[in-house]
């Protein structure tokens, strides 16, 4: 198989049958084998039956179905399970991404020996309450990851077999698949200018929460790529220094209580009565905390299941 096409979809069957016949014309002058899998992320309405339609017409169209809505990081991770061809290009249902792009991401892949190629919507046409966060998504996400992409969230993405089968994507780390590509030592991400089209039927899934809600994944892929194998190194690290600040601290206020008494012979201050005493407990408590977190990090991470915890409903060719 030469070319996977994942599509993850929410409530698009308008799309789907426009999408699918500007797919099979672009393909088919490309001359590849390919497949179309379209992953229904628990659709309420007709998108389901619209995929058995098309599959049932063309066999090289497939779809799976999951009996919830359990968001695009999922879908995506259960097409790149099933996905056989060399190259995978991943793409949105709503038409707003262009087909005619899938010649040249191919190519890119191919014959440039790219690992992976994100499209870069560099005129879009969606609202400004879009555009500007998303201009600052972007920035944050370069200034943390080191991937300098100017479209992180771009649904047209091309990846070489290898990247897919390598990588897990979870939670809403969909945004960041570059990052993880990264970071697990696919270094030749490049990026390719790709045409953006206004939005012909439904609406789009875009809300406010998604920007909070990917600065905050963000820093957690970020921790969990430095110290997701060895947790205790940061809980342990931030806990020793914790308790050693209140236990020095603990040492000054005792030594100062003896000093008064023993040394200087004068009355001493009650050791509850300063403000480096309860520092001082306080440091120590939340070291003990902290190190005993470590610990318990390590346990979760040597026996956890597995992330991805989702249910697939149906399947269609798969």
């Amino acid at each position: 198989m030469d070319l996977s096409i994942v599509v993850p979809l929410l409530n698009e069957h308008e799309s789907l049958p426009v999408l699918t016949e500007r797919l099979h014309a672009v393909m088919g002058a490309m001359g590849v084998q390919y497949e179309i899998l379209y992953i229904d992320d628990g659709s309420t309405d007709p998108s389901w039956a619209a995929i058995c339609k098309l599959a049932a017409a063309d066999a090289r169209v497939k779809g799976i179905r999951f009996g919830h809505n359990y968001g695009k990081s999922p879908a995506l991770n259960e097409g790149f399970i099933a996905a056989q061809g060399d190259v995978v290009i991943t793409m949105d249902a709503d038409l707003q991404d262009d087909p005619d792009e899938i010649p040249e991401l191919y190519r890119m892949i191919k014959e440039e020996g790219c690992d992976l190629v994100s499209g870069w919507k560099k005129k879009r046409y969606d609202p400004i309450t879009k555009t500007l966060p998303t201009k600052l998504f972007n920035w944050t996400t370069r200034r943390v990851s080191g991937v300098m992409l100017h479209d992180f969230n771009c649904g047209l993405k091309a990846y070489r077999k290898e990247v897919i089968k390598s990588i897990e994507v979870f939670g809403e780390m969909h945004r960041y698949i570059p990052f993880i590509a990264h970071k697990e030592g696919f270094r030749n991400i490049q990026e390719k200018v790709v045409k953006h089209h206004p939005r012909k039927f439904g609406r789009s899934k875009f809300g406010f929460d998604r920007f909070i809600n990917g600065f905050l994944d963000l820093l957690t892929i970020t921790f969990v790529f430095r110290f997701g194998r060895k947790p205790m190194h940061f809980f342990g690290a931030v806990g020793t220094f914790m308790f050693v600040v209140g236990l020095f601290s603990t040492i000054w206020v005792v030594g100062e209580k003896l000093m008064h008494v023993y040394l200087w012979h004068e009355p001493a201050p009650r050791v509850a009565d300063q403000g480096l005493f309860y520092v001082a407990l306080t440091s120590m408590v939340i070291g003990v905390q902290l190190f005993t977190m470590g610990f318990v990090a390590e346990l979760v991470r040597r026996y956890s299941p597995e992330r991805n915890v989702y249910r697939v409903k149906e399947r269609v060719g798969v």
